[in-house]
């Protein structure tokens, strides 16, 4: 229970506030009223009763960047490694902005302005950040709050819980023409990096996202059954796709030139044990060499499943070749799909009633 203390002393009266309650250390606070005193009491008995006082106290003490230290420690390494190092440099940043706050003090408003610089930044090649990537960046600071309040019991709230994210546009359906494909190769064939046209191939022809292609292990290329094993995956299942037509010759072709000291299809040059090429650079002059407008990397997977619609694949079909759970992701394509269709059934009927 609480007890209220009087003191006489050279700066004169003051009133000492202690808490003694069992199975709690004792907490004791000095002020120069008794009405305050009083009231600091009967807050922290309240507090105390309900499991909070303890939690407010290691908030006003562990700051945001011990907070993203211990994550980056504790956390990050048990994540998938494409995962990790995308999200290391976006935890850093967020040290580097809000790390001196205390927890207590990392706030909903603060996290909006930091939001706002976010909005504001620059890429790589020059544009402001994407909503969609600001987004990656709030997700990557929920989630260590998330570990502060679940497993760590530093906090006892997020203040992600009033950040609103960016709005994002519906999903991109950027995909090759086929004159746009055949320069787009023909690029690729001519790059200086000599696998390039092979990765590409096999993204326009599997769906595979790039990091998939440009990490995938010898173990997991079947030529018998004609089928790659595609094991680190964004949404962490295990899919199998088919290989077949010019990928499948020219994999083969391939293998036939094996590294003894890597597991990977496409190891980095001059560089040994696990790691996988670089292949911005000869992408990137692919692209303006092919002479195509806004054109990503991605945009070849997007490319494989609307070649799939266009030749009446089924929804559920396009979404097992590209490894969505559900159906949601691959409704984008589904007008293609009726175009083709459409464009047969006009052609029935033009050969038939003219």
């Amino acid at each position: 229970m609480a007890s209220i203390t009087k003191y006489n002393g050279v700066k004169g009266v003051t009133y000492k506030a202690t808490i003694r309650m069992i199975g709690y250390p004792t907490q004791s606070v000095t002020f120069k009223r008794k009405t305050d005193a009083v009231k600091w009491a009967k807050e922290t008995e309240t507090a105390i009763y309900n499991g909070k006082h303890f939690e407010t106290i290691k908030a006003k003490k562990h700051t945001a960047s011990e907070l993203i230290d211990k994550y980056i420690e504790e956390v990050l390494p048990k994540k998938k490694a494409n995962t990790a190092e995308g999200q290391k440099p976006q935890l850093e940043w967020w040290k580097n902005e809000i790390g001196k706050h205390t927890l207590a003090n990392v706030t909903p408003e603060l996290i909006d302005e930091c939001k706002k610089k976010l909005l504001q930044q620059k890429t790589y090649k020059g544009t402001t950040m994407a909503g969609s990537t600001v987004n990656r960046y709030l997700a990557a600071l929920s989630h260590v709050f998330t570990k502060a309040v679940k497993t760590w019991r530093w906090i006892d709230k997020t203040p992600f819980a009033q950040v609103e994210k960016e709005s994002e546009p519906n999903g991109r359906v950027r995909f090759l023409s086929d004159d746009e494909r055949d320069r787009l190769l023909d690029a690729c064939k001519a790059s200086h990096n000599k696998h390039l046209y092979l990765v590409v191939l096999l993204a326009i022809s599997t769906g595979a996202r790039k990091n998939e292609i440009i990490g995938l292990k010898w173990e997991n290329v079947s030529f018998d059954l004609q089928r790659i094993i595609l094991v680190d995956t964004k949404n962490g299942d295990t899919r199998a796709v088919p290989l077949v037509g010019e990928a499948f010759n020219l994999l083969k072709e391939h293998s036939k030139v094996r590294r003894i000291d890597t597991p990977l299809v496409f190891p980095r040059v001059g560089k040994k044990g696990n790691q996988s090429m670089s292949i911005r650079t000869a992408w990137d002059n692919a692209v303006i060499a092919a002479n195509l407008d806004d054109f990503h990397f991605h945009d070849n997977r997007h490319t494989c499943a609307s070649y799939l619609a266009m030749n009446n694949a089924s929804m559920p079909e396009i979404a097992a070749v590209l490894g969505h759970r559900t159906l949601e992701m691959v409704k984008r394509y589904a007008h293609l799909s009726e175009q083709h269709t459409l464009g047969v059934v006009e052609r029935m009927n033009k050969k038939i009633f003219g």
